[in-house]
This record gives C-alpha cells, structure tokens and sequence, in this order.
C-alpha cells in the first residue's frame, strides 16, 4: 500500500507548481473585472424583478378578467 503522506506531499508539490504556471490578473485588471460583474448582476437583478412584475401583473389581470 503507498504511503499516504508521500502522496499528500506529492499533490501539494504539483498543486503549487500548477499555481505558479497561472496567470494571475493584474489589481487593476481585477478591480475592472469586480466592476463589470457587479454592474452586470445590478442589470440582470433589475431586468429579473421588472419581468417578474410585469408578468405578474398580466397574470393578475388576465385572471381578474376571466373570473368576472
């Protein structure tokens, strides 16, 4: 049976080596990146509930109309 800590130490070894091959982003990169999804979650969120009450209000109109 292999050891287990040679193991361990063996996927941490190549686990740091892989992180140092990434290309981290830049802090200004990064920042304009936050900034571009916060905006687009703000726009996706106000697109969600003006859709969400705009069907519901021809929903309750339709309904209010077959029930008369």
């Amino acid at each position: 049976m292999a050891n287990p800590f040679r193991s361990a130490r063996l996927f941490f070894t190549e686990l740091v080596a892989e992180l140092q091959k990434a290309s981290w982003p830049t802090k200004g990169e990064l920042k304009d990146s936050t900034i571009v999804v916060i905006v687009a979650c703000l726009l996706l969120g106000l697109f969600t509930s003006i859709s969400d009450f705009s069907l519901y209000n021809f929903v309750d109109a339709v309904t209010a109309f077959v029930t008369r």
